[in-house]
């Protein structure tokens, strides 16, 4: 039985074998060829299955019909042809073909399916690494599964391997290689970015746009006031039609600038100026100015070819543009000096704007109805003295005018449109009269404001001395100290008008104004910039008038000064000798607010200065002093050391004083600080204490308590409900 089913199973595999390789053969007979390498794998592959063969002979022979013989037989044959056509093929020269190439792609794939396809149906796996593509007949020796050793499995496994390696590495590199494209991309799109970047951008803040602003104002003026002038009347309309039109276009060239202007004006944001032309673009184009821009453009005054140059209205929409004389108006508003004068100006403006429109609307409501029809409308021009054109706007003027200011008595409306317009005019008559009454009063009350803040401080001075019954030489002293601050201009409180800046801007402020004056003493000229501004911030103006002392001989000196502007006299004590004059620029009283040691006179004046006339002084205390030192050491040394030299000068400093170390006062003042903190150490002392003893006591109170407990129950442990029965009793106690 083992027979017939051997002889029944491999046939069929010679069969496939013969069909395998007869396909080879046509291959290699069809130009189909192989590679040279190819062709040696499967020669050595089958090379391998004979050699097999020749090593067991006798199980070759004597198991000849289980089909070995023929299958080594077969496997010669196939060798020996392979061997001919390499021989016969080998020395004509191949050309590399594009359509060859093309040609044999396919086929080989067919094969390969063909191949694996017949190794599904016969159950066999195909090895890794393609061992079994090259050559399909050695996969039908017997000893087949014998053969297969395990170090040609670890060297085939190591080949796929280095394959997936190499894959990997590739793919690595292909990556490496798009993510240097990209980044090479990203710096040619920062670059674009940069050059697009570089476009010429108009602050807002700037003068320049400022000044383009002033330009602008002026078409736009123009067109609110002669438009509609030249719309109603048609004498100044057709005598000077040259001039309109070079005016009309000029101003249409300049809104065409203005609109590219706009296009290049920055806006912040976060901060920063933004200077992409994108987004500027984007930021105007979304704004509602934009569209009002676009149709104040909008070329209506072609309808002149069809209708005529005698219709100036049909420009009305140039008026759109009117933003940019309100924006004008109110940078000059924050600019100039004169505010309250600029917006009393500007009111006046508006006025007389709204009354020349409503005189041009009272001419044209006249022509329409027809000149000298009733007492209402404008005279009948045909009568000389009212058909100039002067006469024309003067009288439309006068009654615009008497109308919305509702001064003065006017004809009467006759026709229902006359009565209309008159009731239109009276409510906005009332709206301009409730305009300037209120704005005129806030503004005056402004421009007063700070007059009558000074008169009510002077006042209540002045109730102070009467009720305190001052002598009249003294009151008048006041008073005459307090009008030379008036117009002098030196009311001003600095601290609170700089109140509502940032402290930088404070400082800033305070250096430009005070820096150079500080830095004329002496002790503070190579000082830290640091330590100069935060003395500049605590310098305080002072005035005294003349006569006055500024300091006394024997006085403590708790300050020193600085003259800004006025005469000082160093006065004996007489008070009339004068021994040195000081003048702008002078300062006294800087060594005693440093408390150098060894100094003879300590910190006392040494000297009477006294006011010739009314001096301006700036002040700094030695409290605000001492207290910007605690952050500068080192300068609070070096200012110690200038002021100890100049004692050694004016040999005003006891040497062995200062040698001799700490100065007493000092000493005891460190000595009252070890006190007191002697005496908050032993406060907090106490009260630990305290904490510890209450402590202590509860301890001992639980130890009693369970003491007693286990005297009671024994040894062993308290049941729940009896614990919790104890804590409810404590907590009551």
């Amino acid at each position: 039985m083992a027979k017939i089913n051997t002889q029944h199973s491999y046939p069929g595999m010679h069969r496939l074998s013969v069909r395998t390789t007869d396909e080879d053969i046509e291959r290699i007979e069809n130009g189909c060829i192989r590679t040279h390498s190819l062709c040696e794998d499967a020669s050595s592959e089958l090379q391998r299955v004979i050699s097999v063969e020749g090593r067991h002979p006798s199980e070759s022979q004597t198991s000849s019909f289980t089909g070995r013989g023929a299958m080594a037989r077969l496997s010669r044959f196939v060798i020996s042809v392979r061997s001919w056509a390499t021989r016969h093929l080998h020395h004509e020269d191949q050309r590399p073909d594009s359509f060859l190439e093309r040609i044999r792609g396919p086929e080989l794939i067919e094969v390969s399916s063909r191949q694996s396809n017949i190794r599904s149906f016969l159950g066999i796996r195909e090895r890794p690494g393609g061992a079994n593509s090259h050559w399909p007949l050695a996969r039908f020796n017997v000893n087949y599964s014998n053969n297969t050793n395990e170090d040609k499995k670890e060297e085939k496994k190591e080949v796929k391997e280095e394959k997936k390696e190499e894959k990997e590495e590739k793919k690595e590199e292909k990556k490496e290689e798009k993510k240097d494209d990209k980044k090479d991309d990203k710096k040619d799109d920062k670059k674009k970015e940069e050059k697009k970047k570089e476009i010429f951008v108009i602050d807002p803040s700037s003068n320049i746009y400022y000044h383009w602003l002033s330009i602008i104002a002026i078409p736009v003026f123009y067109n609110w006031c002669m438009l509609v002038c030249r719309a109603c009347f048609d004498e100044l309309q057709f005598n000077h039609i040259k001039l309109w039109l070079f005016l009309d276009y000029g101003s249409d060239v300049i809104y065409v600038l203005d609109m590219f202007v706009r296009f290049r004006t920055g806006f912040l944001e976060q901060g920063l100026l933004v200077q992409d032309q994108k987004k500027l673009q984007e930021y105007y184009t979304k704004t509602s100015q934009f569209k009002l821009d676009v149709l104040s453009l909008l070329p209506t005054d072609l309808a002149y070819l069809k209708l005529g140059l005698n219709y100036p209205e049909l420009r009305f929409n140039r008026l759109l543009r009117i933003s940019r004389l309100f924006e004008f108006f109110d940078r000059t508003e924050t600019r100039t000096n004169y505010p309250n004068m600029f917006r009393i100006g500007n009111l006046v403006l508006y006025i007389l704007i709204i009354i020349h429109w409503n005189a041009c609307i009272y001419f044209a409501i006249s022509k329409a109805i027809g000149f000298g029809t009733d007492s209402w409308v404008y005279p009948n021009v045909s009568v000389p003295e009212y058909g100039r054109l002067s006469r024309k706007y003067i009288y439309s003027l006068y009654w615009s005018t008497l109308t919305l200011t509702t001064i003065g008595e006017t004809p009467p409306p006759v026709k229902d449109e006359e009565y209309l317009f008159v009731v239109i005019d009276f409510l906005v008559g009332v709206l301009i009269f409730a305009t300037i009454v209120g704005n005129v009063g806030s503004m005056i009350s402004n421009m007063n404001a700070s007059r009558a803040e000074f008169q009510a401080k002077v006042d209540s001075i002045k109730q102070y001395m009467h009720f305190r019954k001052v002598t009249k030489d003294l009151e008048a002293r006041v008073i005459k100290w307090f009008d030379y601050l008036w117009t002098n201009k030196k009311t001003v409180d600095e601290k609170e008008v700089l109140k509502n800046l940032p402290d930088k801007l404070k400082a800033e402020i305070a250096i430009n104004v005070h820096l150079d004056t500080l830095k004329k003493v002496r002790i503070f000229q190579d000082c830290e910039a640091g330590l100069l501004v935060e003395l500049v911030l605590k310098l305080k103006p002072t005035v005294f008038s003349p006569g006055d002392y500024i300091c006394k001989k024997g006085d403590i000196g708790r300050e020193m000064y600085i003259i800004k502007e006025g005469k000082l006299a160093v006065v004996a004590d007489d008070g009339i000798t004068q021994f040195v004059v000081l003048s702008d620029g002078s300062y006294f009283g800087e060594i005693s607010i440093l408390n150098i040691k060894g100094s003879k006179s300590g910190n006392r004046r040494t000297a009477n200065i006294r006011s010739i006339g009314y001096s301006d002084l700036f002040c700094l205390s030695k409290d605000d002093l001492m207290e910007a030192l605690t952050e500068y050491p080192e300068a609070k040394k070096a200012l110690e050391e200038k002021g100890r030299q100049i004692l050694m000068k004016d040999n005003l400093i006891d040497e062995e004083a200062a040698k001799a170390g700490a100065d007493p006062k000092d000493l005891e003042e460190k000595l009252e600080r070890l006190e007191a903190s002697l005496d908050t150490l032993q406060t907090r002392f106490a009260r630990l204490l305290a904490e510890y003893t209450s402590s202590q006591q509860k301890v001992k109170q639980r130890l009693a308590r369970v003491e007693t407990r286990v005297k009671k129950y024994g040894s062993g442990t308290l049941s729940v409900g009896e614990a919790e029965a104890e804590k409810y009793e404590e907590e009551k106690k």
